[in-house]
Parts: C-alpha cells; structure tokens; sequence
C-alpha cells in the first residue's frame, strides 16, 4: 500500500509540474506582442544568413562545409564514433590504410615542370605590366627556384666565386635581386666565360623581348658546350666531377631547349624540330624535360602529321606516364580522318563507321585523362597564361595544353564540332569517377587543392567531378529564407499571423495536453481530490 502510494504521489508531482509549465508558457505567450515575433525572426533570419555566408565561403574556398568538418573531426569522437573494440588491429590497419593513402595522395599530386613553360622576363613580365595582374603564384615560383637550384647547382660550387653567387641568386625571392646577383657573377673578369648559368637567368627574367632573350642563350650555349666536354673528361676522377659533370649536362639541355623554343616562337619552326631532334638523339636519358612534348606541338604548327604519329608510337605506350599533350594529340589525329564529314544527323540515322568510333574512342580516352581541356578547346571558359608548373590530369594541365594547342584543333576541319558532340559521353561511362576508371586509375581527388595553389586567384579553377552544395548550405538557406518570410508576413500582417502563431503553438502542445487528460484519468479522483485539499 505504501509503495502504490508513492508511485501516485510522483505521478501527481509530474502532471503539477507539467501542468504548471504548461500555464506559465500559455501565460507568457498571451502576452507576447506582434512585435516580439517581428523581432524574433528578423534576428533568426539575420543569424542564418551570417551561417550562410560563412558556410558558402568556406566551401568556395576549401571544397567542405565548416559545420560537417568540425562535426567528423571533433564531434564525432566525443560521441562514441570510434570504434574501439580491437585496438590492436584498428590501429595497424588504420595506420597502415592511412600510409597507403598518404603514398597514393603524393603520387598522384605530382608536381611537373611544364615543359611549355614562357619566359618570365619577355612573356610573363609583359602581360603583368599590360593587366596589372601577376599570372605565377607564389607556390608555383618557388617550385622553380627549386627546380633551378637542382638543374644548376652541385657541391663544389663555392669553389668557384661566380658559382658561389649564382648559388645564392637561385634562392633569392626578389627578382631585382636575382638579376643584380646574375649581373655581378659576370663582372667578376676571370669568370665571365665560364658562368652559363648568368646568362641563363639573365635570359629568362631581364630579357624583355625573345630576340633579347635568344642572344643571351646563343652565350650561355657557348660557355655550356666548353664546360659540358671540360668535365666529361674528368667525371670518372671522383663524385664530385661526376656531380659537376650531371650539372652541366642539365644546363646545356635546358639551354638548348630553350633556344629551339626561341626558334619557335620567332616563327623558325623547322629549325626548332631540327635543335629538338638532334637534343633527344644526344640526351636519349634525360626524359624529365619532356622535350618531345615540344617537338610534338612544332610538327603540329608543320602540320607534319605522319612525323606526329611517329613520335606518338614511340611515347603513347601503356608504360609510360602519360599527358593532355599525349592524349589529346592522339585524339586529334584520329578525329582528323573523319571530322571534315562528320554530321551529328547522318551518324544518328547510320550509326557510327569504324573510323568515327576510333575518333570517339580516342576523345572519350583523352576526356578521362583530363576532363577539364573541352570546356578551353571548346571556348566554354575563359584562358589564361599557363603556370610554370602543372598538375597531370589538372585543371592547371588543361590550361597549359589548350594554350598552345587551340591552334592546331581549329585548323583541322570539324575537330572541334565531333569533340563538341561526343566528349560528355564520356561521363556516362564513368558515372563515378573518384572511385573507378575505365581507361585510367580513378580522378584523383586532390587535383582541386593543388590547381588552386599554381593558378593565380583571379582564374576560376576548374573542379572535377563537380561537388554538390553540402547539406548544412541548403538547410542554412532554407532557415534563413522562411525565417526572413516569417519577419516579413509579421510585420505586414501582425494580427492575422498572431492568430496563426497560437494555432501552430496550440497545435503544438495538443499531444501534450492529450497525455496529461489521459495521465488524470488513469489517477485515483479521491487521491486528487485529498492533494487539491492539501
């Protein structure tokens, strides 16, 4: 009997205290004023729209939802999302996942020096003192003086004053200092002769024009050729005749590189390929340079297609790593045979022939290598200066390749209305691109991250596969636009939406009521009846 009586005494309590909250809140809320709710949702429509902002710009900027990122990284172990039922065997795998995943990450966010890279001083300068806008970043300058440093430095350069200096002038950020530090290196009498790398960098950034640019490599190649055969004969003496040796050998290619692509751009096009060929026959080893990648896009100025082919037999092989350049160029041959003929209404009604499904097959293998170059060759988005360092497969590659090659698809007739026509067929083959390939591994993922640290910030990278807005954007959006509709209705029609606010609130607590009624009924009434009486 006395443990009935307690169970209904805390039943009781518990409806006097809802009860009495309840009354208070109907109390409160009748003596609320339109202007209240005027108030209260103007401020929540202020504060979701200032959630909104924030969450659109860091998704701009970042690729995530603040709110998401900071709910999985701190949240979520605080809530038991964790699972730590084997420990042993979590933490090996997830260590060993975690070393897999940093490996893929840096493999597939590699670095390459764009082999069509401009001049700093004849190009690059120019177009900064056209615009007013830098077209290199930061990242990607300091790329090149890394770059730079492995090229032209070794060991025993502080052996020599001029290389000493030089040394030093490729870790310089100033670029007045760069050219001060080049210039000194010269005057130093003794050495005048024998220090290409000066002229090198004299070449590339105080050179305001590619004739200017042209003579001062025509000098660093005499002085280049002197010290190449010098420590060729002296390599085998220890390493460092041997270090000194690697370095010269990179400074004679990079300078007669350039000097075909001075050849190039002065409209000396057969004697390009010729100084292009006769490198790559010397240096058959040095394929970090990518040469024939600019040998590639002078045929193509030739419109030698036969010699396009051949070197594309030679470096369109499945173990070589391959490029934009690469995939496209043989997507461009193939389209060539048939794109003069090609009609989107006659291969409808016929069907595609042999060499039309060669062509597609060509530019749907090119796309999933890199599907940011249609929408540049296709003149869907805007082009800019190519960054002097690119990322495969990136939006930065895409760029660099369409700069040079836009040329060479609108001269082949009815290339870019059969790419027009067929290129976005390759998405519906791979409808998921982050998680399988069909000619390709999957996209990597981090391309977006790098583009954005090569490109300079006025270029709107292009992102692959495209990210849907994050929920928290939406529902901020969505809060923020009812509650400014909210504020709004309340303030035109106050009347009218208080007669509405206490019927959703009534509405509200009806299954509220509905249990107290019920919670009465099933207590004793004397029970009641004698508490009341209290």
């Amino acid at each position: 009997m006395f443990l009935t009586f307690v169970v209904d005494l805390m039943r009781l309590f518990s409806k006097l205290v809802c009860f009495g909250v309840f009354s208070a809140v109907s109390m409160f809320l009748n003596t609320l004023t339109p202007k209240f709710y005027v108030a209260l949702t103007g401020t929540s429509s202020l504060i979701s729209g200032l959630i909104l902002i924030f969450e659109w710009w860091y998704f701009r900027k970042y690729g995530t939802s603040f709110i998401e990122q900071v709910s999985v990284s701190h949240l979520r172990p605080l809530l038991g999302g964790v699972d730590n039922s084997s420990p042993n065997s979590s933490s090996s795998s997830s260590s060993n996942g975690d070393a897999d995943s940093s490996r893929q990450s840096v493999s597939e966010c590699k670095v390459w020096r764009n082999p069509l890279n401009l001049f700093r001083g004849a190009e690059y300068n120019r177009y900064t003192w056209v615009t007013g806008r830098e077209p290199l970043t930061y990242y990607d300058m300091n790329l090149s003086a890394q770059d730079h440093q492995t090229f032209f430095t070794c060991d025993s350069d502080h052996l020599r004053p001029a290389d000493a200096i030089m040394q030093k002038a490729w870790r310089e950020r100033n670029p007045q200092a760069r050219i001060t530090a080049a210039h000194e290196a010269l005057d130093l009498e003794e050495y005048f002769l024998c220090c290409a790398t000066a002229h090198i960098l004299l070449a590339e950034e105080e050179a305001t024009t590619i004739v200017e640019a042209e003579k001062l490599f025509k000098q660093a190649l005499k002085i280049g050729e002197s010290c190449y055969r010098r420590s060729q004969q002296l390599q085998h003496h220890g390493a460092q005749y041997e270090a000194q040796h690697r370095r010269d050998t990179n400074v004679l290619v990079y300078i007669k590189r350039r000097l075909a692509m001075c050849s190039r751009k002065l409209g000396r096009t057969r004697e390009a390929v010729k100084m292009m060929r006769d490198l790559m026959k010397e240096f058959p080893l040095l394929s970090m340079f990518n040469i024939h990648e600019n040998l590639l896009e002078s045929l193509l100025e030739l419109q030698n297609y036969a010699d396009v082919q051949a070197v594309l037999a030679k470096y369109d092989d499945i173990s070589l790593p391959k490029s934009a350049t690469i995939c496209y160029t043989a997507a461009l041959l193939k389209a060539r045979a048939v794109s003069d003929k090609f009609s989107p209404e006659a291969a409808s009604r016929r069907g595609l022939s042999t060499a039309e499904m060669n062509a597609v097959e060509a530019i749907h293998r090119a796309v999933e290598f890199n599907p940011h170059v249609p929408k540049y060759l296709l003149e869907m988005k805007s082009l800019i200066l190519p960054p002097e360092h690119i990322l495969k497969r990136g939006d930065s590659e895409a760029i660099a390749y369409t700069f040079f090659h836009l040329q060479h698809w609108k001269r082949v007739e009815g290339a870019l209305n059969l790419l027009h026509c067929t290129w976005e067929g390759t998405f519906r083959m791979i409808p998921y691109p982050l998680e399988k390939g069909h000619l390709f591994y999957p996209y990597p993922v981090c391309t977006e991250t790098a583009d954005r640290e090569l490109l300079p910030m006025f270029h709107e990278v292009s992102v692959y596969p495209k990210k849907e807005l994050p929920f928290f954007i939406l529902f901020t959006a969505g809060l923020c636009s009812f509650t400014a509709m909210l504020a709004l209705l309340t303030h035109q029609f106050p009347e009218l939406m208080g007669v509405f606010a206490k019927a959703f609130l009534s509405t509200l607590f009806a299954p509220l009521n509905f249990i107290m009624e019920k919670v009465e009924s099933i207590l004793p009434s004397s029970l009641w009846h004698q508490l009341t009486r209290i």
